[in-house]
């Protein structure tokens, strides 16, 4: 700004010009002199204030670079430390930014992959140096669930459990280099000790498991042996009744074979082979061989077929062991006298043809407290069994895609149906 510019205009110095010759005289000299000097205070404050805003300024600007060195000094100091406790993290440590480059690993992460100190600029070189598939798991990777993969570690196997997450962009984008900014951080942790534990807890369950099963087995077939023995002594006495001991010799083996086979069952893995089988026909073969329990326990079992049964896809020996379970636990439930009546018919649900099973009993009925549980394997409502027959036949109603329903009346009877989609 010139001297002339700050001057304000009411200070302005009137310019009086002068013909050649003329001489200006004395008062108009001092007026003049009057008017510089008045001029001069005026631009001698001016420069005063000028000097004292660039003071003020160059104060503000010096505590602003304080304040951004001592900045730029926390921000180092934050990233070294952050920097630290990644490289000390231990679990491993992987971070991409928007180009698709590996700017990080942490030591672990290195350890964990058995990368020693080979340089790794990208996710399809780590794939090729380590034996997981990064691209793929980069392409179905979830922010909420972890990967689990198994790679080899010398002698023994390692398992990684590894996760991608996102990172949160900042809400300031530096659009000249965006290839710079981070993208996703990837979090790989040693579960090996966790899976040796698991196959330890399996191995423990399988043992409880199977000392629950020798109890069960030692119960449950304790009696009808006790039982066959003594029938055994009566047929070898042959006191004109074998006919009799026979019968319940017969009802006990068939008891037997029936707690055996919901054991192996219920333990299998396995599914059965399903093929095209006449359900009337496998129904009543499965009550025939039913029928010395029930007249052990003299009831009257019946069985009736309607004509049209669809034929179903299925397993002639889980039938009959379903047919087995449901009709021995209704004759447990009722007592002599009573009745149990096994039917099938074709039936429509929602307009797709089924097959249904039905058996009935005049029993005790199923108190509705209980009801709901009596297909969890070891639940026994009375106690004096154990809880498998009924989980048996809800698995293999499952194997054959179909259901088993059951309704109950205290005193009245229970009735449980079985549906097979039909061919």
């Amino acid at each position: 700004m010139s001297d002339r510019q700050m001057l304000p205009s009411s200070h302005a110095i009137p310019i009086k010009r002068l013909d050649a010759g003329s001489i200006p005289s004395p008062q108009l000299l001092a007026d003049a002199f009057s008017e510089f000097i008045a001029a001069s205070s005026v631009l001698e404050s001016s420069y005063r204030d000028l000097q004292g805003e660039v003071g003020r300024l160059s104060a503000e600007l010096s505590r602003r670079n304080a304040a951004l060195t001592q900045s730029l000094a926390e921000n180092d100091r934050m990233r070294g430390a952050l920097e630290q406790i990644i490289q000390s993290m231990p679990c491993g440590v992987l971070v991409l930014n928007n180009g698709g480059q590996i700017v990080m690993i942490n030591p672990e992460g290195r350890r964990l992959l058995n990368l020693g100190d080979v340089q790794v600029n990208c996710l399809s070189d780590l794939s090729l140096l380590s034996q997981v598939d990064f691209q793929a798991l980069a392409e179905g990777a979830s922010d909420r669930l972890d990967s689990e993969v198994c790679i080899d570690a010398g002698s023994e196997k390692r398992w990684l459990a590894i996760g991608n997450r996102t990172l949160v962009s900042s809400p300031v984008r530096d659009f000249s280099d965006s290839d710079s900014h981070l993208k996703s951080i990837w979090i790989l942790r040693d579960i090996t000790a966790n899976k040796q534990a698991e196959r330890e807890r399996e191995a423990a369950r399988h043992a409880t498991a199977l000392a629950e099963i020798s109890t069960i087995l030692a119960h449950e077939i304790r009696n009808p042996l006790a039982s066959m023995e003594l029938f055994a002594d009566l047929i070898e006495q042959d006191l004109g009744t074998s006919s009799q001991w026979i019968a319940h010799l017969r009802a006990g083996i068939r008891t037997l074979s029936g707690t055996v086979n919901n054991v192996l069952s219920l333990k299998s893995e396995a599914r059965s082979r399903l093929v095209p089988i006449d359900l009337a026909t496998s129904v009543q073969s499965s009550v025939d061989f039913v029928q010395p329990i029930a007249e052990q326990a003299g009831l009257l079992l019946s069985f009736s077929g309607e004509v049209g049964t669809p034929f179903i896809l299925g397993n002639h020996d889980a039938i009959h062991q379903i047919v087995l379970n449901v009709v021995s636990n209704a004759i447990r439930h009722t007592t002599a006298g009573g009745s149990v009546n096994v039917s099938t018919r074709r039936v429509l649900r929602d307009g797709t043809a089924m097959a249904l099973v039905e058996i009935k009993d005049t029993g005790c009925g199923i108190p509705e407290s209980v009801i709901n549980h009596i297909f969890e394997a070891g639940f026994s409502g009375t106690g004096e069994t154990p809880g498998l027959g009924l989980a048996v036949c809800k698995r293999l109603m499952t194997q054959h895609e179909g259901k088993i329903r059951v309704s109950s009346h205290i005193n009245a009877g229970t009735t449980f149906q079985l549906e097979f989609p039909a061919l």
